[in-house]
């Protein structure tokens, strides 16, 4: 193979740019992923935790012993081992020591570390003090016993450990998340005796699949302590694949007519769900609620107090909506992506996962019981000297006085090699009259019985991992505790429609001429009685209620709408409708609907076409509207009929000479928009001159209201018969003194 020989000049290589550049970004990618962003396997740490926690071991800060400042610790960390940001570095260590971000917190802090409501509060270094915590001792209990490998450090001067000897799956304990270059990690925390129990599991029965493994592991366990509502199903997948995510849910009670929300989803901040749920509540988007109120304190981490307008409140439909709205509830995503002890990162299931760990577990026990056994053979070969030295003491001593070269003359009398006759030439004279052979013989015994124990089960692999079942059992004992996540299945939360949101309460909402509209309490409202603007003057009332919409047709024949809640109270002036929606240029709104969707009205021109439609076709979100009913020339939209039955009513039409025609609403097709059917015939020679000036739909027996000037005329279900003909006909005319109508209405 030739190498390919790179030109040189003025002592630099030259390389083309795309290799250099590649090969900058394989590095620099490499080692985000290995130093930086994935856990290792072993002990579930990122380097610079592992650097934290390591750095504290070496300043003496155990459990038992008194905290020091944080700032000690962080210059330790950066200055021997960690040449990085010293924030960046304290904020990793903060975040081990807050309860509500670690399942197990690894370190104990003094001082302000932060809080739910916003994890990044936290104190300067130099206020706060810090030091382990008694479950870190399952870190580092063994590191001095040749359980690990040592590299140098950054600058070569100290040695750091490339791992801890962990004596639990710490990785599944806390959990983590990191992103990497071109991949994440995203792991949950979980219960230790859970994880404990599993792992057991696995060493009694090796075949056990991830379906076993789950009647141990039932999910993750966030130090919140909300709902995991995500389905056991779904669970068992997310463990078997390793990804997925995992849905957690506050948790209420109710006191009184108040609700009470007492734990939070993982991560989420008390202060944001408040702020959620406020902007909703100016957005009068939840009116059921009167106040909401944060109580927590020392005593109750989370307490959010809810406060509905009045006892009616369902308070299960009101949490589902908040469920779906805010923070209420999260979605965790999981992605047990880790580097395993290949040194590769891979995206594991929890079976791979427990049972490359227990290979860990096993190499480390392994490691500790070598060291062991090799320190107490040297025990043992330092006693057979020493024991030989006591029994020839006289000897010895003579020897060491008169010999020039006592250690070489001792091994050739003693027949001892040069380890065993430094440490008789090491031991003080004041030791040797204390020396006696039964204490000497009494050590041998015991540690040739701890050789033998150490023998035989570093020779046997049922030992070895009944050793390892063992620790682990005893560790749970010692630092397990209950499950803080419950687990229940429940259905996906679901936001409520505006319109369930509002009380239904009966308004009329009043049109003024020039566009302005407002909504007045009750049904028996005057719109002629209200105060209006200067030049403005009442064009239509329409009786609904809160919870509906209302439809509004401007003078091109587009339909708008907005819900009743929403429009401004009857006490003022309203507002102009050209502020929510966005008609064309020279339109005017001149009529108005309101209804439940599946109700019906008819749509008319003063051309003489119409149709019936759905309400709900009259509704859209769009502020520019949508084409309702299509207009010709000069022809302008009536006030939309309301229709009761389509079966029964009867659809009455009436032009500006008088003529009135009846017929059957069903005569008329229901269609979602257009220009509709002739409803009424206008002779070619008049169009130009009479026009529709209403129409209206009778129910069976009710009758109709006709108004001419000051005058208004009834006309009974009867007394419209002979009115009576087929759709598109010129109809009957009025009585005289009666063919000037102003208005039909229905009573």
């Amino acid at each position: 193979m030739n190498d390919t020989v790179r030109p040189v000049f003025h002592g630099f290589e030259q390389i083309p740019l795309r290799e250099y550049a590649e090969r900058a970004y394989l590095d620099y990618s490499m080692y985000v992923v290995l130093d930086r962003a994935l856990p290792f396997i072993g002990d579930g740490l990122k380097p610079v935790q592992r650097r934290i926690i390591f750095a504290m071991s070496e300043l003496g800060l155990g459990a038992g012993a008194k905290p020091k400042k944080s700032a000690r610790t962080v210059g330790d960390v950066i200055g021997k081992y960690h040449p990085h940001g010293d924030s960046a570095c304290y904020e990793a260590l903060v975040l081990m020591a807050q309860p509500f971000s670690y399942r197990y917190p690894l370190i104990e802090g003094q001082g302000n570390f932060g809080s739910a409501d916003d994890p990044k509060s936290f104190a300067a270094m130099r206020y706060t003090e810090s030091k382990l915590t008694p479950i870190a001792e399952a870190l580092l209990g063994e590191l001095g016993h040749g359980t690990v490998d040592w590299v140098p450090n950054f600058d070569g001067t100290l040695e750091e450990p490339t791992w801890l000897p962990a004596r639990l799956p710490h990785l599944l304990l806390n959990g983590t998340t990191g992103i990497a270059v071109g991949m994440a990690t995203d792991v949950p925390p979980h219960n230790l005796n859970e994880v404990v129990s599993a792992c057991v599991r696995l060493i009694d029965d090796p075949e056990a699949t991830v379906a076993d493994l789950c009647e141990h592991v039932r999910g993750p366990d966030y130090p919140t302590g909300a709902e995991i509502i995500t389905p056991a199903a779904d669970l068992r997948a997310i463990y078997e694949t390793g990804h997925g995510s995992v849905r957690s849910r506050a948790t209420f009670d109710r006191e009184g007519a108040n609700i009470v929300i007492t734990t939070l989803p993982y991560q989420a901040s008390p202060g944001k769900v408040i702020e959620q749920i406020a902007a909703q509540m100016r957005a009068k988007k939840l009116p059921w609620l009167e106040d909401i109120r944060d109580e927590s304190d020392h005593a109750n981490a989370v307490r959010l107090v809810l406060i509905p307008r009045s006892n009616r409140v369902d308070a299960d439909q009101l949490m589902g909506h908040l469920f779906a709205t805010t923070d209420l509830e999260k979605s965790h995503r999981v992605n047990l992506n880790i580097i395993g002890l290949d040194g590769r990162p891979q995206v594991k299931d929890l079976r791979t996962l427990l049972a490359e760990w227990l290979v860990f577990r096993a190499d480390t026990v392994t490691r500790r019981l070598q060291h062991r056994l090799d320190k107490v053979e040297r025990r043992l070969h330092m006693l057979e000297g020493l024991l030989v030295a006591f029994l020839n003491l006289d000897e010895v001593i003579r020897i060491i006085r008169t010999e020039d070269e006592p250690k070489a003359v001792l091994q050739a009398r003693f027949a001892l090699d040069d380890e065993q006759v430094d440490y008789i030439l090491e031991t003080k004279l004041r030791q040797l009259a204390r020396l006696e052979e039964m204490k000497i013989r009494g050590e041998q015994d015991a540690l040739a019985a701890e050789r033998e124990s150490l023998v035989a089960t570093l020779g046997s692999k049922a030992k070895l991992r009944k050793m390892v079942k063992d620790e682990l059992l005893a560790d749970a004992k010692k630092f397990g505790d209950a499950r803080r996540s419950p687990l229940v299945e429940r259905g996906a939360a679901q936001a409520l429609a505006e319109t369930d949101l509002v009380a239904s309460e009966p308004v009329t909402i009043v049109l003024s001429q020039k566009g302005w509209v407002r909504a007045a309490k009750g049904h028996d409202v005057e719109a002629s009685a209200l105060s209006y603007r200067e030049g403005d003057a009442p064009l239509q009332a329409v009786r609904g209620r809160t919870s509906q919409q209302v439809a509004f047709l401007d003078s091109t024949g587009r339909s708008y709408s907005t819900l009743a809640h929403g429009l401004p109270s009857a006490r003022g002036n309203g507002e102009p409708l050209t502020g929510r929606f966005s008609p064309v240029a020279g339109a005017a709104f001149v009529a108005m609907a309101s209804g439940e969707n599946d109700s019906r009205f008819a749509l008319a021109s003063s051309a003489g076409y119409g149709f019936v439609t759905r309400f709900e076709n009259l509704t859209g979100r769009q502020k520019a509207g949508k084409a309702m009913l299509s207009l010709s020339p000069e022809a302008r939209v009536l006030q939309p009929a309301p229709v009761a039955s389509v079966e029964r009513d009867r659809i009455v039409a009436v032009t500006s000479a008088g003529h009135l025609l009846v017929f059957p609403v069903s005569e008329l097709p229901e269609l979602d928009r257009g220009k509709g059917n002739k409803i009424i015939e206008i002779p070619k020679a008049k169009r130009a001159t009479e026009r529709v000036v209403a129409i209206v739909s009778v129910p069976e027996g009710g009758s109709l209201a006709v108004q001419s000037g000051a005058r208004t005329m009834t006309l009974s279900w009867r007394e419209l018969e002979p009115y009576m003909a087929a759709r598109g006909s010129r109809g009957g005319l009025l009585p005289r003194g009666w063919q000037k109508v102003d208005a039909l209405s229905v009573e």
